[in-house]
């Protein structure tokens, strides 16, 4: 958790590095979340689609930019977060989650939020809005 008394615009938050996904991450993250669609466990569907391997879950994806925002204040701060799906994220990708106070104004800090792939990719971009005192 950060102190939050010197939150200004352009204030970024810690980085959150991920390991690569794994196909093991695919499959409890299936389990955990009832998302069971073959596409992101089963190489064969993948692969009949066009695709040339499976992809994590785009809310795996929003779960880790979730875990990046709660690093950084607690849970009960969070007044909205918003995401948007912008690209896949392959199996074995290495997701880099970021954030950077864009405003803040009666209390609240206003966050532009990303994750990006070691390639550059970005594959989820959001905001946030969190209760800074």
């Amino acid at each position: 958790m950060t102190t939050l008394e010197k939150v200004e615009a352009g204030t970024e938050l810690p980085p959150l590095e991920l390991p690569p996904i794994t196909r093991t991450t695919l499959a409890l993250f299936a389990g955990a979340s009832g998302d069971h669609n073959p596409i992101h466990i089963d190489v064969d569907v993948a692969k009949s689609v066009g695709l040339d391997d499976v992809f994590a879950h785009g809310m795996l994806s929003m779960a880790y930019l979730g875990r990046l925002l709660t690093n950084w204040v607690l849970q009960e701060q969070i007044r909205t977060y918003r995401v948007r799906f912008a690209a896949i994220t392959p199996v074995h990708a290495r997701p880099t989650c970021t954030g950077r106070v864009v405003s803040v104004e009666d209390g609240l800090a206003t966050l532009e939020l990303a994750v990006t792939l070691a390639d550059g990719t970005v594959t989820l971009t959001g905001d946030a809005v969190v209760a800074v005192n």
